[in-house]
């Protein structure tokens, strides 16, 4: 059984950090493609960051420069440094595991920035 928990959301002031992980579970985590999307209330889910399993990182505009994907595969995790944070941020976000056509969801964690 797959498995992706998500952790390290909360509540934070503008311009502070978290750091978000995903523990995977049932997969072989090293060929995945591993990514964190994001969805704020009437907004449609967006890519936040994909690091690949050939070791390819991308970010969404918004983020570059302030969000960070890491991998590490002996603990089966990925993660999602975040500074600088602002209300714009504020969204579900959703841990992500794509290998060929199997595509696994995490339930997602909060992150909430007040202004």
């Amino acid at each position: 059984q797959v498995q992706l928990v998500e952790s390290g959301g909360g509540l934070v002031q503008s311009g502070g950090s978290l750091r978000l992980s995903c523990a995977a579970s049932g997969i072989i985590f090293s060929i995945y493609d591993m990514a964190w999307y994001r969805q704020a209330p009437g907004k449609q889910r967006e890519l936040v960051a994909r690091f690949t399993s050939g070791g390819i990182t991308t970010y969404a505009d918004s983020v570059k420069g302030r969000f960070t994907i890491s991998r590490d595969s002996a603990k089966n995790t990925v993660y999602l440094q975040m500074n600088g944070l602002s209300p714009e941020d504020t969204a579900v976000y959703y841990c992500n595991a794509v290998f060929r056509v199997k595509n696994f969801w995490g339930q997602g964690t909060q992150v909430t920035v007040s202004s």
